[in-house]
């Protein structure tokens, strides 16, 4: 079973990850042009942030589980969500 302490890391991490994730998203929103470095530095951290929540949710408790599913659905969003983005600004 994850200790409260390592799933509280994680969901820490996965929110730093997000926060900067959505800030590269919304500058690339406001402008043409980006920094594409930078965006997809945020899409690799969105992505280890889901895979590392995928890994702590088999050793999670059904309460702990909740709040990985809801915080791993934040980080999809805004990953598809970038997807979009670029997608529609080619």
């Amino acid at each position: 079973m994850a200790t409260r302490q390592s799933v509280g890391e994680h969901i820490q991490r996965s929110e730093d990850a997000y926060d900067y994730a959505l800030s590269q998203f919304e500058t690339a929103s406001r402008q043409e042009h980006y920094n594409e470095t930078e965006y997809s530095d945020a899409q690799v951290m969105l992505e280890n942030a889901v895979n590392e929540l995928n890994k702590l949710s088999l050793f999670a408790n059904e309460q702990q589980r909740e709040e990985i599913y809801r915080k791993r659905l934040q980080l999809q969003t805004l990953q598809n969500n970038m997807i979009l983005q670029r997608s529609y600004e080619r």
